[in-house]
């Protein structure tokens, strides 16, 4: 049985369809790794066993009676704590929301519950999702699974640390600006960022709701799709034959291959030379423009980011982050008129963005620039906080700022990772490329 905790949960849900594997005793396995864990108290914020085995033992009589819902039906997740859960808080990684406990599941839960999955528990994170190291001294910092003193990325830390310690099968996490991404590649993990829109955020704790999106954070490419279509309520994306003869990739080198650490440039580099052997066609692309829209960054993402938690703010600062709550009054320094102009000049950039990029399959840059900084570090330099904040947001805020779905991966090196970024809605293509870059990376 222990090995379930590190399979991936296709494997689980193939052996819940064959018979090899009871909901119940799985979920009671992951319960018990979770209740046994060291660090459990930095990763989940908390663990809703009564529901885990209450879905589980309903998974059980259906896959008795041959009657699964879908092909993850009894497979244990957990859930960032953003998410809203009948009757369970959901308080966002702050104090400011202490003790908020919604009355019914956000959409993505209801439909994840429809398909079958198992709700493990609420995973911690940055504080109201609004950084991407994953610090939080409010709740809980969780682990980065390759470096005890070093930060586990955010804003979805616990979701990413929840799978790669072995305590969920999978994770649903959010991304603003990178915040289901960073925490995937530094955790080894694959981590699917959807386009806007695709997924409802209904019931989930807003940061700025024109990025907010939902994503999955797995141990598989096949994972990430089959999560997808069951926070959809759809059919999953065809991975079968999925290779790489005919693909066309470019290499963003506006901005993305800047300032890069070695390690994490040798990696690409040696990611990019695994494809190209695997017959990808690959090039170098300039985009001017997406340095416009990087630097319009703060005006959109802050100055949403305060307009809808300003009053709550305001009303109990001193329960805050410090450096969370500067992050969030930056967004006062700019006015309507500025918000206005940066999403009028942002729609030209995606403009430019989808013709510049339409003859290539997907476009490659290391998911982050740099390796997940020293903890201590952060919390003792404030000007370094910052500056490894916004390095760490970089590279994954270009799918966010051009609206379009991006796809991080392992590479095979310790917390670095590989983003595939693809088109507004291409999700079942970039998962496909995924699937076939995932057997060539190893």
């Amino acid at each position: 049985m222990k090995n379930w905790l590190g399979m991936t949960a296709a494997e689980l849900g193939r052996g819940i369809e064959n018979g090899s594997i009871d909901p119940v005793t799985l979920t009671e396995t992951y319960l018990a790794a979770i209740e046994a864990h060291p660090l459990k108290d930095r990763i989940y914020a908390r663990v809703t066993a009564d529901r885990a085995r209450a879905e589980a033992a309903a998974a059980a009589a259906r896959a008795g009676a041959g009657l699964r819902l879908s092909p993850l039906d009894g497979v244990p997740i957990s859930w960032k704590d953003l998410f809203d859960t009948a009757g369970c808080a959901t308080e966002a990684g702050t104090a400011l929301l202490k003790d908020r406990i919604p009355e019914a599941d956000a959409e993505v839960v209801r439909n994840a519950t429809a398909a079958g999955l198992v709700c493990l528990g609420k995973t911690h994170l940055s504080e109201l999702a609004f950084s991407g190291l994953g610090v939080n001294p409010i709740t809980a910092t969780p682990p980065c699974v390759n470096d005890a003193e070093a930060a586990p990325g955010g804003s979805s830390s616990g979701a990413a640390a929840s799978v790669a310690f072995g305590l969920a099968a999978a994770a649903i996490g959010s991304d603003t600006g990178g915040s289901v991404r960073v925490p995937s590649a530094w955790n080894d993990l694959v981590g699917l960022k959807t386009t806007a829109g695709r997924l409802s955020n209904a019931g989930v704790v807003p940061l700025a709701a024109r990025f907010d999106t939902a994503g999955p954070m797995t141990r598989s490419v096949e994972d990430a799709a089959l999560l997808l279509a069951a926070l959809e309520g759809g059919k999953p994306a065809d991975l079968q034959s999925a290779d790489l003869s005919n693909a066309r990739f470019a290499i963003l080198e506006t901005i993305a291959l800047d300032d890069l650490d070695e390690v994490i440039r040798d990696a690409f580099e040696a990611s990019v030379d695994k494809l190209r052997a695997a017959g990808a066609k690959i090039i170098s692309l300039e985009v001017p423009i997406v340095s416009d829209a990087m630097a319009q960054s703060a005006v959109l993402f802050s100055s949403e980011a305060y307009g809808t938690w300003k009053d709550t703010i305001e009303a109990n600062p001193d329960m805050m982050y410090g450096e969370i709550l500067q992050r969030f009054r930056s967004g006062a320094a700019h006015n309507a008129a500025d918000y206005v102009a940066a999403w009028q000049m942002l729609e030209c950039a995606r403009q430019v963005w989808f013709e510049t990029t339409a003859g290539f399959d997907a476009v490659l840059v290391p998911t982050t620039a740099n390796l997940p900084p020293k903890m201590a570090r952060l919390q003792t330099e404030e000007e370094y906080y910052k500056t490894a904040n916004l390095l760490t947001l970089r590279n994954t805020r270009i799918g966010n700022l051009m609206g379009v779905s991006a796809l991080t991966l392992p590479t095979g090196m310790p917390s670095c990772g590989m983003m595939l970024i693809g088109k507004a809605n291409g999700e079942a293509h970039l998962l496909r490329l995924g699937a076939a870059a995932e057997t060539v990376l190893g």
